[in-house]
């Protein structure tokens, strides 16, 4: 019997001392002493991580042998760095004291270091940082959108190789391309603004704005098909702001060229003494006017946030984020010859073509509550919900070519339509992290989502009003009293889709030197479409696809990451189509990417630089049938070919010295058509730049008398593209047929920043196109061509408490 005990203590003392072996723990406390609940807990240079518990406690066991750096982080807290070594049988305790700070000193121009950035989950799925994915990511953070004063989207992507504006719809919003896509798509913590497949609907106030992310090329797996929001060009997500868990403030008023006056503010509080709770709100209003005659525009916007942390596991947030803006839409210049002659007409400031009916009220509200849950150290789930509403009511003037002859006269038109525009997404996901099946390390998520679309348009009519020269040097801009129909007396053509899709990701680490990525995703999509007429089709659509993802990843150097990758999106918009033999489906078009680069962070990741090679081939492309000497497009379709898209893309951010930050991108594009009887061959897709450069350098010093001064400098590049697709047949779209359309203009900006910080305060004067260079942008086909903003200046004056 006695043997039995002692065997038994014996065996319970090993258990014991195997329990402890290689062990670390500690505890993470404020400034007066309290636990921080939540804190963030990372081993650097490994995957290592976790949060405290009720208790502010923490604790990692077997570890592997060495010295590391152990962080502890907490957001609105400066983070504590600490260094053991581990042996066989480490036992060591480790005690954080946190300070609380209203700056960010961790903020880098990507975001925060050794962390990932805030709600990049929403379109990864997965809890890693950009250098850790398959995908070539780009952060741009609240810290460069400060910096450099922008206000709009396309401010902020000018810092993204090979971003471009596509089209501003007349300044009222924005369509952004990328690796020769149009219209990627707009997503704001993690929903799409609007349902339009590609979308075009890019409007966000920077005042409540985080940061801007971007997953480039094939982001299938995660975002589901193309038709839906797969696009194969990439994913743009606004990330709002949310509480750090602070009590801070910050006013500012800024005022500019033509009339800019924006006051704005963010205030955020914590709720409760033990710093579970805690709410955000920002707001701004602008108005001003324009350096064209009758061109205005105004806005309010709100952005209300709470987050609540019940324990050391969970997580609860809740947003909402409302816009409401009313701008004048802008045609600012024309072309005075065919779409094959470049006559672009070089518009004085001091004339608008337009009326002073015109106007674009775009009212936009999202909304979103996630919940993350900690089941274990390495098992958590994740769930969201988002939800947004985009009503725009459009009143603008057409401008239509009157005479073939003479391209100088315009028939101006006045039209109103109306829009309401409804999206949902769901979002579950099961995560992995750091799971080990013997030496192989596992982080994985298996996810489910379902998304609602649905937009109501009314079309309200449009009425000739006169024929004008357009270098005329008196435009009549006056008031027209002109009638449009009541809304409710028109039938809406509706347009719904439903989408789920299941997936799955993988990231296996063999060893330190090896990962190897897989991912699989299964999309439906059921589409309903119910015409303006009161008619339907014969009841929704339904088709669905399959796409993976491969990849491998190696890290010759603990710093740099080596990845390849092979990925899919499927495009099922055609895929019900029928050919112009009235019998065969035209099927699904697939897109096909391959991927390798470099990602690699430098200077304690401070400094960070990747280089990406894609290679991509869009198939099976359809287009409408057009019987000979037609103008209408019959109910037929037929094959366009193949595209073709390869090129590269340099970035290097962040700080190459402690005061000196820099922010360089180069992005070269060849994209062609290819096998295709609808375009020429070779000739490349509509708005396609194959040369893009940004460069933005900031130096603050940060000794002597001039200590908090810092002034920046930036330049952006954007080269000719073609302002239509070479067609060779009609497209539907009103391209000139069978002649190669002009190249847009290439276009240079320079901007100077120059800002000092004294206490609380922070001043900055912002410098645009210094140069006054002339560009345009055009939209689809040359409906709107718009200028860049001449040379402009603002200040801005910033209070924090």
């Amino acid at each position: 019997m006695f043997k039995k005990v002692y065997f038994s203590l014996f065996l319970l003392f090993i258990c014991i001392t195997y329990a402890s072996a290689q062990r670390v723990r500690g505890n993470v406390y404020d400034e007066n002493g309290d636990p921080l609940v939540s804190a963030t807990i990372v081993i650097e240079g490994t995957n290592y991580s976790t949060l405290t518990n009720d208790e502010g406690e923490f604790r990692f066991r077997n570890l592997p042998k060495g010295t590391f750096t152990i962080v502890a982080s907490f957001i609105g807290y400066n983070s504590k760095r600490q260094e053991v070594v581990i042996t066989e049988h480490s036992q060591q305790t480790l005690r954080y004291d946190l300070q609380g700070s209203n700056t960010l000193s961790e903020v880098e121009v990507f975001g925060e270091r050794f962390k990932q950035p805030a709600k990049l989950d929403i379109i990864t799925r997965m809890p890693l940082r950009p250098s850790e994915q398959i995908q070539t990511i780009s952060v741009i953070s609240e810290k460069v959108i400060a910096e450099q004063g922008a206000l709009t989207i396309t401010d902020a992507l000018r810092n993204v190789p090979g971003v471009t504006l596509f089209g501003s719809y007349g300044g009222v919003k924005e369509s952004m391309s990328a690796r020769g896509f149009r219209g990627i798509p707009v997503l704001k913590n993690g929903v799409r603004i609007d349902s339009q497949f590609q979308t075009a609907a890019g409007v966000a106030d920077m005042q409540g704005v985080e940061s801007i992310q971007m997953i480039k090329g094939s982001a299938a797996v995660t975002q589901g098909v193309i038709s839906d929001l797969g696009n194969a060009g990439g994913v743009i997500n606004v990330v709002t702001k949310t509480p750090k868990f602070i009590n801070a403030g910050q006013v500012d008023l800024r005022a500019g060229s033509w009339g800019q006056f924006r006051p704005t503010f963010d205030v955020q509080s914590v709720l409760n003494k033990s710093k579970t709770a805690a709410f955000r709100i920002n707001g701004a209003y602008e108005r001003a006017d324009n350096y064209r005659p009758v061109v205005s525009m105004s806005r309010v916007y709100i952005n209300p946030s709470f987050e609540w942390r019940p324990d050391g596991k969970t997580v609860v947030n809740l947003e909402l984020d409302y816009l409401n803006e009313n701008r004048t839409p802008v045609t600012s210049t024309v072309n005075l010859a065919a779409d094959s002659v470049e006559a672009l007409y070089d518009m004085p400031h001091n004339k608008f073509l337009g009326f002073e009916n015109d106007n674009v009220n775009t009212e936009v509200t999202t909304y979103s509550a996630r919940l993350n849950r900690q089941l274990t150290d390495n098992l958590s789930i994740r769930a969201a919900y988002f939800g947004s509403s985009y009503n725009v009511d459009n009143t603008s003037t057409g401008l239509a070519v009157s005479d073939k002859k003479n391209y100088n006269k315009r028939q101006r038109s006045l039209s109103r339509n109306l829009r309401d525009d409804n999206n949902s997404t769901f979002q579950l996901d099961f995560i992995g992290k750091d799971v080990y099946t013997g030496t192989i390390k596992h982080t994985f998520q298996l996810g489910f989502d379902y998304r609602i679309a649905e937009a109501t348009t009314r079309n309200l009519g449009s009425v000739k009003i006169d024929v004008i020269d357009v270098t005329a040097n008196n435009i009549n801009n006056s008031r027209q009293d002109t009638t449009f129909k009541n809304p409710e007396s028109v039938t809406p053509a509706i347009n719904k889709y439903t989408t789920y899709g299941f997936m799955g990701q993988e990231v296996m680490t063999i060893n330190k030197y090896l990962k190897a990525i897989l991912g699989v995703r299964y999309s439906s999509i059921s589409t309903i479409n119910a015409l303006a007429t009161g008619t339907s089709d014969a009841g929704p659509t339904i088709e669905d696809a399959w796409d993976p993802m491969l990849g491998i990843m190696i890290t010759p150097l603990k710093n740099v990451n080596v990845f390849g990758s092979y990925t899919t999106s499927t495009s099922l918009r055609n895929a019900g189509y029928i050919l112009n033999d009235s019998i065969t489906r035209a099927g699904a078009s697939k897109t096909t990417q391959f991927e390798v680069g470099i990602k690699s962070d430098w200077l304690n990741n401070r400094l960070r630089f990747n280089f990406t090679y894609f290679n991509i081939l869009t198939d099976n492309l359809a287009n409408p049938y057009y019987e000979e000497g037609a103008t209408v497009a019959s109910d037929f379709f037929l094959k366009a070919g193949n595209l073709r898209r390869d090129g590269i893309e340099v970035e290097l951010n962040g700080r190459v010295l402690e005061n000196l930050q820099v922010m360089l991108g180069y992005a070269y594009l060849n994209a062609r058509y290819q096998d295709s009887p609808s375009f020429k061959n070779g000739s490349a897709p509509m708005n396609a730049p194959r040369h893009t450069a940004n460069a933005w350098a900031q130096y603050e010093v940060n000794r002597g008398v001039l200590k908090g001064f810092s002034i920046g400098a930036g330049a952006y590049y954007v080269g000719e593209r073609p302002v239509n697709d070479f067609s060779l047949q009609p497209d539907g779209h009103g391209s000139l047929i069978g002649s190669r359309p002009f190249d847009m203009p290439a276009f240079t900006t320079v901007d100077v920043q120059l800002s000092y910080t004294y206490g609380p305060v922070t001043t900055r004067v912002f410098f645009n196109n210094v140069f006054d260079e002339l560009g345009y942008n055009s939209y689809y086909r040359g409906g709107y061509i718009n200028q860049i903003d001449p040379r402009n200046f603002s200040a801005i004056v910033s209070y924090q408490f």
